[in-house]
Protein backbone atom coordinates (compact mmCIF):
# COMPACT_ATOMS: atom_id res chain seq x y z
CA UNK A 1 0.00 0.00 0.00
CA UNK A 2 1.81 3.09 -0.84
CA UNK A 3 2.87 5.73 1.98
CA UNK A 4 0.63 8.29 3.44
CA UNK A 5 1.08 11.67 5.34
CA UNK A 6 -1.28 10.11 8.65
CA UNK A 7 -1.44 7.26 10.60
CA UNK A 8 -2.61 4.24 10.00
CA UNK A 9 -4.93 1.93 12.41
CA UNK A 10 -7.44 -0.33 12.26
CA UNK A 11 -10.95 0.25 14.01
CA UNK A 12 -13.01 -2.24 15.87
CA UNK A 13 -14.53 -2.99 12.55
CA UNK A 14 -11.20 -4.01 10.89
CA UNK A 15 -11.71 -0.73 8.88
CA UNK A 16 -8.36 0.96 8.00
CA UNK A 17 -8.23 4.44 9.12
CA UNK A 18 -6.23 7.11 7.69
CA UNK A 19 -5.93 10.06 10.99
CA UNK A 20 -3.61 13.39 10.94
CA UNK A 21 -4.31 16.34 13.22
CA UNK A 22 -6.29 18.04 11.09
CA UNK A 23 -8.12 15.24 9.37
CA UNK A 24 -9.51 11.77 9.51
CA UNK A 25 -10.68 9.53 7.37
CA UNK A 26 -12.33 5.58 7.34
CA UNK A 27 -11.50 3.92 4.35
CA UNK A 28 -13.39 0.90 3.35
CA UNK A 29 -10.75 -1.77 1.53
CA UNK A 30 -10.15 -3.17 -0.26
CA UNK A 31 -11.98 0.08 -3.04
CA UNK A 32 -11.11 2.25 -0.73
CA UNK A 33 -9.88 5.48 -2.38
CA UNK A 34 -6.97 6.18 -1.17
CA UNK A 35 -5.83 9.43 -3.46
CA UNK A 36 -8.68 11.31 -2.42
CA UNK A 37 -8.86 10.25 1.31
CA UNK A 38 -5.04 11.70 1.00
CA UNK A 39 -5.71 14.58 -0.97
CA UNK A 40 -8.38 15.76 1.76
CA UNK A 41 -5.90 15.14 4.37
CA UNK A 42 -3.27 17.65 2.37
CA UNK A 43 -5.97 20.32 2.33
CA UNK A 44 -6.69 20.23 5.50
CA UNK A 45 -10.55 19.33 5.02
CA UNK A 46 -12.69 16.65 6.95
CA UNK A 47 -15.48 14.87 5.49
CA UNK A 48 -17.81 17.42 7.15
CA UNK A 49 -16.25 20.26 5.48
CA UNK A 50 -16.70 18.49 2.20
CA UNK A 51 -20.37 17.99 2.62
CA UNK A 52 -20.94 21.49 3.53
CA UNK A 53 -19.05 22.93 0.76
CA UNK A 54 -21.18 20.30 -1.69
CA UNK A 55 -24.38 20.22 0.36
CA UNK A 56 -24.62 16.69 0.61
CA UNK A 57 -24.57 14.13 3.75
CA UNK A 58 -21.40 13.53 5.28
CA UNK A 59 -22.10 9.76 4.52
CA UNK A 60 -22.12 10.51 0.95
CA UNK A 61 -18.37 11.66 1.11
CA UNK A 62 -17.67 8.41 2.97
CA UNK A 63 -19.03 6.66 0.44
CA UNK A 64 -17.06 8.25 -2.61
CA UNK A 65 -13.92 7.51 0.17
CA UNK A 66 -15.20 3.87 0.38
CA UNK A 67 -14.61 3.71 -3.46
CA UNK A 68 -17.91 4.98 -4.55
CA UNK A 69 -17.47 7.21 -7.49
CA UNK A 70 -19.46 10.49 -7.63
CA UNK A 71 -21.97 12.14 -9.64
CA UNK A 72 -19.86 14.13 -12.97
CA UNK A 73 -20.78 17.73 -10.75
CA UNK A 74 -19.42 16.24 -7.56
CA UNK A 75 -16.45 15.51 -9.33
CA UNK A 76 -15.65 18.39 -10.66
CA UNK A 77 -16.49 20.40 -7.72
CA UNK A 78 -14.08 17.98 -5.23
CA UNK A 79 -11.36 18.26 -8.00
CA UNK A 80 -11.37 22.16 -8.19
CA UNK A 81 -11.98 22.32 -4.58
CA UNK A 82 -8.55 20.60 -3.98
CA UNK A 83 -6.30 21.84 -7.43
CA UNK A 84 -6.17 18.89 -9.14
CA UNK A 85 -7.58 17.07 -11.97
CA UNK A 86 -10.27 15.16 -11.73
CA UNK A 87 -8.70 12.05 -13.13
CA UNK A 88 -5.77 12.02 -10.46
CA UNK A 89 -8.43 11.81 -8.26
CA UNK A 90 -10.78 8.99 -9.96
CA UNK A 91 -7.70 7.50 -12.24
CA UNK A 92 -10.44 4.68 -13.31
CA UNK A 93 -12.22 7.21 -16.05
CA UNK A 94 -8.85 7.30 -17.99
CA UNK A 95 -10.44 4.10 -19.34
CA UNK A 96 -14.09 4.56 -19.52
CA UNK A 97 -13.98 7.98 -20.72
CA UNK A 98 -11.41 9.15 -23.35
CA UNK A 99 -10.71 13.37 -23.79
CA UNK A 100 -8.54 14.81 -26.73
CA UNK A 101 -4.89 14.86 -26.12
CA UNK A 102 -3.80 18.04 -25.20
CA UNK A 103 -6.80 19.00 -22.85
CA UNK A 104 -5.80 18.59 -18.86
CA UNK A 105 -8.34 19.70 -17.22
CA UNK A 106 -12.42 21.00 -17.89
CA UNK A 107 -13.83 23.74 -15.55
CA UNK A 108 -17.59 24.29 -15.87
CA UNK A 109 -16.62 27.84 -14.65
CA UNK A 110 -14.06 30.66 -14.78
CA UNK A 111 -14.37 31.34 -11.16
CA UNK A 112 -13.77 27.54 -10.34
CA UNK A 113 -10.70 27.74 -11.58
CA UNK A 114 -8.66 27.58 -8.38
CA UNK A 115 -6.27 30.96 -7.92
CA UNK A 116 -3.44 28.41 -7.17
CA UNK A 117 -3.65 26.93 -10.76
CA UNK A 118 -3.01 30.57 -12.31
CA UNK A 119 -0.53 31.36 -9.95
CA UNK A 120 1.27 27.66 -10.92
CA UNK A 121 0.11 28.17 -14.85
CA UNK A 122 2.11 31.84 -14.76
CA UNK A 123 5.00 30.87 -12.54
CA UNK A 124 6.10 27.85 -15.06
CA UNK A 125 6.34 30.02 -17.55
CA UNK A 126 10.43 29.71 -19.01
CA UNK A 127 10.19 32.15 -21.72
CA UNK A 128 6.63 33.82 -22.27
CA UNK A 129 3.42 34.65 -21.25
CA UNK A 130 0.39 35.62 -23.10
CA UNK A 131 -3.15 37.19 -21.98
CA UNK A 132 -5.67 37.91 -24.13
CA UNK A 133 -8.62 39.32 -22.19
CA UNK A 134 -12.19 40.40 -23.65
CA UNK A 135 -14.26 42.63 -21.80
CA UNK A 136 -13.16 42.31 -17.94
CA UNK A 137 -9.95 43.00 -15.68
CA UNK A 138 -10.82 39.60 -13.43
CA UNK A 139 -7.01 38.58 -13.47
CA UNK A 140 -6.14 42.16 -13.08
CA UNK A 141 -8.02 42.80 -10.19
CA UNK A 142 -6.47 39.85 -8.55
CA UNK A 143 -3.48 41.06 -6.56
CA UNK A 144 -1.59 37.56 -6.35
CA UNK A 145 -1.41 37.20 -10.25
CA UNK A 146 -0.29 40.41 -10.62
CA UNK A 147 2.62 40.44 -7.89
CA UNK A 148 3.32 36.95 -10.14
CA UNK A 149 3.82 38.42 -13.30
CA UNK A 150 5.43 41.24 -11.90
CA UNK A 151 7.83 38.57 -10.53
CA UNK A 152 8.49 37.12 -13.70
CA UNK A 153 8.99 40.32 -15.68
CA UNK A 154 11.90 40.57 -13.11
CA UNK A 155 12.95 37.46 -13.86
CA UNK A 156 13.44 38.06 -17.47
CA UNK A 157 10.28 36.35 -18.81
CA UNK A 158 8.31 38.32 -21.97
CA UNK A 159 5.13 39.23 -20.97
CA UNK A 160 2.46 40.06 -23.86
CA UNK A 161 -1.03 41.54 -22.60
CA UNK A 162 -4.02 42.16 -25.19
CA UNK A 163 -7.03 44.33 -24.22
CA UNK A 164 -10.16 45.45 -25.81
CA UNK A 165 -9.90 49.31 -26.38
CA UNK A 166 -12.03 50.60 -24.10
CA UNK A 167 -13.13 53.24 -26.30
CA UNK A 168 -14.77 50.55 -28.84
CA UNK A 169 -18.07 48.55 -28.95
CA UNK A 170 -17.87 45.17 -28.71
CA UNK A 171 -19.94 43.61 -31.33
CA UNK A 172 -22.14 40.63 -31.08
CA UNK A 173 -24.66 39.08 -32.91
CA UNK A 174 -27.10 41.56 -35.33
CA UNK A 175 -23.71 43.98 -35.04
CA UNK A 176 -25.36 45.16 -31.99
CA UNK A 177 -22.68 47.19 -29.88
CA UNK A 178 -22.72 45.32 -26.01
CA UNK A 179 -19.71 47.13 -24.71
CA UNK A 180 -21.36 49.17 -21.27
CA UNK A 181 -19.60 52.27 -19.51
CA UNK A 182 -18.90 49.67 -16.83
CA UNK A 183 -17.10 47.34 -19.08
CA UNK A 184 -15.10 50.10 -20.70
CA UNK A 185 -14.02 51.75 -17.27
CA UNK A 186 -12.93 47.78 -16.21
CA UNK A 187 -10.74 47.53 -19.30
CA UNK A 188 -9.14 51.07 -18.70
CA UNK A 189 -8.62 50.02 -14.68
CA UNK A 190 -6.59 46.71 -16.36
CA UNK A 191 -4.64 48.85 -18.54
CA UNK A 192 -3.88 50.94 -15.59
CA UNK A 193 -3.26 48.24 -13.32
CA UNK A 194 -0.91 46.31 -15.82
CA UNK A 195 0.88 49.29 -16.95
CA UNK A 196 3.99 49.38 -13.86
CA UNK A 197 4.76 45.71 -15.13
CA UNK A 198 6.21 47.51 -18.41
CA UNK A 199 9.09 49.11 -15.44
CA UNK A 200 10.11 45.45 -14.41
CA UNK A 201 11.18 43.95 -17.66
CA UNK A 202 10.25 42.89 -21.24
CA UNK A 203 6.50 43.54 -21.08
CA UNK A 204 3.88 44.61 -24.10
CA UNK A 205 0.59 46.10 -23.52
CA UNK A 206 -2.13 46.12 -26.96
CA UNK A 207 -5.40 47.04 -27.27
CA UNK A 208 -7.52 45.65 -30.16
CA UNK A 209 -10.72 46.45 -31.95
CA UNK A 210 -12.14 43.34 -33.07
CA UNK A 211 -14.16 40.21 -31.97
CA UNK A 212 -12.80 37.38 -29.94
CA UNK A 213 -15.01 34.54 -28.68
CA UNK A 214 -12.07 33.44 -26.21
CA UNK A 215 -9.77 34.69 -23.36
CA UNK A 216 -7.07 33.11 -23.77
CA UNK A 217 -4.08 32.94 -21.16
CA UNK A 218 -0.83 31.00 -21.87
CA UNK A 219 2.74 30.47 -20.52
CA UNK A 220 4.84 28.38 -22.76
CA UNK A 221 3.22 25.14 -23.61
CA UNK A 222 0.11 25.74 -21.43
CA UNK A 223 -2.75 27.53 -21.08
CA UNK A 224 -5.87 28.22 -20.18
CA UNK A 225 -8.40 29.11 -22.26
CA UNK A 226 -12.24 31.00 -21.45
CA UNK A 227 -14.77 30.35 -23.99
CA UNK A 228 -17.00 33.87 -24.89
CA UNK A 229 -20.98 32.69 -24.43
CA UNK A 230 -23.73 35.34 -25.72
CA UNK A 231 -25.60 36.22 -22.26
CA UNK A 232 -23.41 34.75 -20.00
CA UNK A 233 -20.90 36.54 -17.42
CA UNK A 234 -17.22 36.31 -17.84
CA UNK A 235 -16.83 34.33 -14.53
CA UNK A 236 -19.43 31.72 -15.73
CA UNK A 237 -18.02 30.69 -18.95
CA UNK A 238 -16.37 27.23 -19.03
CA UNK A 239 -12.67 27.11 -19.42
CA UNK A 240 -10.21 24.33 -20.60
CA UNK A 241 -6.83 23.63 -19.53
CA UNK A 242 -4.80 22.56 -22.33
CA UNK A 243 -1.58 22.22 -23.41
CA UNK A 244 0.67 21.92 -26.57
CA UNK A 245 1.22 18.26 -27.30
CA UNK A 246 2.41 16.10 -30.41
CA UNK A 247 -0.70 14.93 -32.35
CA UNK A 248 -3.07 17.53 -31.20
CA UNK A 249 -3.49 21.22 -32.57
CA UNK A 250 -6.13 22.54 -30.31
CA UNK A 251 -3.77 24.45 -28.19
CA UNK A 252 -2.00 25.60 -31.41
CA UNK A 253 -5.61 26.92 -32.91
CA UNK A 254 -5.63 29.18 -29.65
CA UNK A 255 -1.95 30.38 -29.63
CA UNK A 256 -2.89 31.17 -33.73
CA UNK A 257 -6.20 32.76 -32.61
CA UNK A 258 -3.84 34.73 -30.27
CA UNK A 259 -1.36 36.18 -32.61
CA UNK A 260 -3.61 36.91 -35.41
CA UNK A 261 -5.39 39.42 -32.73
CA UNK A 262 -1.82 40.62 -31.62
CA UNK A 263 -0.57 41.30 -35.08
CA UNK A 264 -3.71 43.23 -35.64
CA UNK A 265 -3.77 45.19 -32.26
CA UNK A 266 -2.46 49.00 -31.31
CA UNK A 267 0.65 48.97 -29.22
CA UNK A 268 0.43 51.60 -26.82
CA UNK A 269 3.36 52.79 -24.12
CA UNK A 270 1.80 53.50 -21.11
CA UNK A 271 3.80 54.85 -17.73
CA UNK A 272 2.05 54.48 -14.35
Amino acid sequence: MARNSGTTARDGYGRLGLESSTSSCVLEAPALNETLCRALIEARLTEEDVATRLQVDPKTVRRWLEGRVPYLRFRWAIATMLGVGETDLWPQLRTTRTRPDGVIAIYPHRDTVPLDMWLRLFRSARHEIGILDETDSLLAADQPIVAALAEQARAGIKIRICLHAADQPVPRQGDRPQRTRDAAASVREAVATYAPLQEKGEVEIRLHEGVVYNSIYYSDDQMLVSHQVDGVPVKSVPTLHLELVEGSDMAATFLDAFEAVWSAAAVICLTP
